[in-house]
């Protein structure tokens, strides 16, 4: 359990957005693959930000209100979100989970480009089949 790295269980080619994507679009996105939230990425593929369902519901939710017009991706991502590196132990990132509020974990390399994907439950899983050997 301990040899195990963030590498080994990580999701390869994760889907990412732009920061100037429509949120709406970004919507979508989320609930056609039922996913929780997305990585924000430049035009290099560099991680600038992290947007989530929550992120989504409470903007348009203020918008509604204010009959805001089109809201782009930028306007609600959390900036510079906590990432982790393609070589950090499993084990390691196991403790962070648990002081951190994140469920999902871009996995960048050296230079900040999104090259995988992490959630609480890819850790968990590889973690209970450690355990059992296999």
């Amino acid at each position: 359990m301990a040899g195990l790295l963030v590498k080994d269980v990580m999701i390869k080619h994760p889907m990412s957005i732009p920061a100037d994507m429509d949120l709406t679009l970004v919507v979508d996105t989320l609930l056609q693959y039922r996913i929780t939230g997305l990585p924000v990425v430049d035009n290099e593929t560099r991680v600038i930000g992290f947007v989530s369902k929550q992120d989504c519901l409470r903007q348009l939710l203020v918008s509604s209100y204010h009959s805001e017009g089109a809201v782009r991706v930028e306007q609600v991502m959390h900036g510079d979100p906590l990432t982790v590196d393609v070589e950090e132990s499993l084990v390691d990132l196991a403790e962070l989970m648990l002081k951190q509020k994140p469920k999902i974990y871009p996995v960048v390399d050296e230079k900040r480009r999104l090259i995988g994907l992490l959630t609480r439950g890819h850790v968990l899983r590889a973690l209970r089949d450690s355990r059992r050997g296999g």
